[in-house]
């Protein structure tokens, strides 16, 4: 732009002084003045250049119109994505939070499921399996072991009853991996033909950590799905 202003200055310039030399070597006031066949040719073309440079200039600055446009556009589409993948991530925090409330729902209670049989006595002590599963929200403790595993650090919550005939010992032994925790039981007696008993507590566990019912040597419980239970939930997670 500024070489096209510039070689129009230098074109009139020069027209002008060669209007000048021409009117100092012969004056004729008569005569209508024009340019010169080389000059008036330079003048055509400087026009018809700074057409095509407007042209070019309006064209130039409709591109970058429509280039700020594009931008403006690009930062909306990325805005959005971000506030997409902003509702995406909470969306998938929330399901996760939900599932780890699941996890932490913790709850069973089991009976021994022997039909009318009595359990014991053994010469030995013998973990006990409650093969009646009541409620096992969960699914921490097992009807094939008879073990409770701790799926979360928490605080739980420990019940153990029992039913038993009077003509032999009863005996119940809770116990927190090889630790033993509570004891519930009765002795052997001709007068009581019956005996019942039962024992609670809170446990602190650990993720892993086994709580289990022994049967205690020489000892028998009643095998009805009504009498013998084992239970426990969650308290507190911690």
């Amino acid at each position: 732009m500024h070489f096209a202003i510039s070689l129009f200055v230098l074109l009139s310039s020069s027209l002008i002084l060669a209007q000048d030399d021409g009117n100092a070597i012969t004056e004729k006031p008569d005569e209508t003045q024009s340019c010169q066949p080389d000059m008036c040719d330079l003048l055509m073309a400087f026009g018809a250049m700074k057409e095509k440079i407007a042209v070019m200039e309006t064209r130039l600055k409709n591109s970058e119109s429509r280039l700020r446009n594009s931008e403006t556009r690009l930062k909306n589409s990325e805005s959005r994505l971000n506030s997409s993948e902003s509702r995406l991530r909470n969306s998938e925090n929330q399901l996760l939070e939900l599932r780890n409330k699941e996890r932490t729902k913790v709850i069973f209670s089991a009976a021994t499921g022997a039909g009318g049989k009595h359990i014991g006595p053994f010469n030995t002590n013998k973990t006990l399996i409650y093969r009646t599963v009541i409620t096992n929200i969960g699914d921490a403790y097992s009807p094939h072991t008879g073990i409770f595993v701790a799926p979360v650090a928490g605080v739980y919550y420990f019940t153990i009853f029992f039913h038993a005939g009077g003509h032999e010992r009863a005996g119940l032994l809770l116990y927190k991996n090889n630790q033993l925790m509570i004891v519930t039981g009765d002795h052997r007696t001709e007068a009581d033909t019956a005996d019942n008993g039962g024992n609670a507590a809170f446990l602190q566990l650990q993720p892993g950590d086994h709580v289990y019912v022994v049967l205690a040597a020489n000892s028998h419980v009643w095998g009805t799905n009504h009498h013998t239970t084992f239970s426990g939930f969650l308290v507190t997670q911690m």
